[in-house]
């Protein structure tokens, strides 16, 4: 897998999949981020096996990108 460059917004999602399980539009309320760029930030994140979409706007972290 090759490496991803994270920006702020990744890294505020992550910090909060650290927590647990989230939705985007939590996510984005807590991080003052929009909606979209958050789960546009997500499908990427998803794409990399980063976090992993669990249902229907619900994620969870499945590797964290900080730690390797």
């Amino acid at each position: 897998m090759e490496d991803i460059d994270l920006n702020p917004t990744d890294r505020a999602i992550l910090s909060m999949l650290r927590e647990g399980r989230c939705s985007p539009a939590y996510i984005a309320s807590e991080q003052n981020y929009s909606r979209q760029n958050v789960t546009n930030r997500l499908g990427r994140l998803v794409e990399h096996g980063y976090v992993r979409k669990l249902h229907a706007g619900l994620y969870e972290l499945t590797k964290d990108p900080e730690e390797e």
